[in-house]
């Protein structure tokens, strides 16, 4: 019982993890070159993707690889289980 109930309060945080993993991916293709413009780009997909609660375009580190944008990200997630209990849970991810 105990391990549903973690899993049911971790899978939405594993959810906007890979919405945010598919956003820098499509944001890293599009061939956006300065800093404002990626962080904007995310924050307009952000936007729409109302799952991405976590970070936001200035939490993104964005550096450049063999002439490729590269947009790398990373957060922590405190899942309450129950009363004082939490589960600390930490993403990180770069584009492809």
């Amino acid at each position: 019982l105990l391990l549903a109930l973690v899993a049911l309060r971790v899978l939405p945080t594993v959810n906007e993890y890979l919405t945010i993993q598919r956003t820098v991916n499509k944001i890293a293709d599009q061939g956006l070159s300065t800093v404002p413009e990626i962080r904007a780009a995310f924050e307009r997909q952000k936007d729409i993707e109302y799952s991405i609660k976590s970070i936001s375009g200035k939490d993104l580190e964005i550096t450049k690889e063999s002439d490729r944008v590269v947009i790398a990200f990373a957060y922590d997630v405190e899942v309450p289980i129950m009363g004082p209990v939490f589960l600390l849970v930490k993403y990180e991810g770069r584009s492809k």
